[in-house]
C-alpha cells in the first residue's frame, strides 16, 4: 500500500479517513477541533451497542476537525480540557487542614486529573500541579 497522500488505492484513500462503514458512528455535521460533543452531533446508531459507545462519546472534545459523515472514533476524542494554556488559575497548596490559594498562570492545557506546569504569579516559581476543576489547580507543598 502507498505512503503518499491522497493517492486512491482500492476506493480508500492512503492517507487520510476512510468512508464511514455502516456500523460506525457518523458524524451529522462538522465538528471542529476543541467542541465538545453532543447527541446531535452524531447519526442515530444502528444497534444497541453502537448506541451505548455514541452516548459515551456526549461531553468529549474533538481532538482534531472530524467532518459531516465521516466515522467518529474514540482516538479522535479527549476529554474536555478545563484549564487552557496561558490563562490565571486559582492554585491551591494543601498539607493537612493547612490550604493557601494563589493566582497562577497555566503553561500547558489540560483535563481534569492531569498534571501541568504552573507559575505561580508571586513568587515566579513553577510547579507540577493537578487540575481539580475549571482553572483550579492543586500544588503539593
Amino acid at each position: 500500500m502507498s505512503k503518499y497522500a491522497g493517492i486512491i488505492v482500492s476506493g480508500l484513500l492512503a492517507a487520510g479517513s476512510a468512508p464511514a462503514l455502516a456500523d460506525d458512528i457518523v458524524a451529522a455535521r462538522s465538528i471542529r477541533a476543541g467542541e465538545a460533543l453532543s447527541a446531535e452531533d452524531m447519526d442515530a446508531p444502528k444497534n444497541l451497542s453502537d448506541l451505548r459507545r455514541a452516548l459515551s462519546f456526549v461531553g468529549l472534545e474533538a481532538s482534531r476537525t472530524i467532518y459531516k459523515g465521516q466515522a467518529i472514533d474514540s482516538d479522535d476524542l479527549r476529554k474536555p480540557t478545563l484549564v487552557e494554556r496561558n490563562k490565571i488559575v486559582q492554585m491551591e497548596y494543601a498539607k493537612g487542614s493547612l490550604t493557601i490559594v494563589a493566582e497562577g498562570r497555566a503553561l500547558d492545557s489540560g483535563a481534569l486529573g492531569e498534571r501541568i506546569r504552573v507559575m505561580n504569579l508571586f513568587s515566579k516559581r513553577i510547579v507540577t500541579a493537578t487540575i481539580k476543576g475549571t482553572d483550579i489547580v492543586e500544588a503539593k507543598i
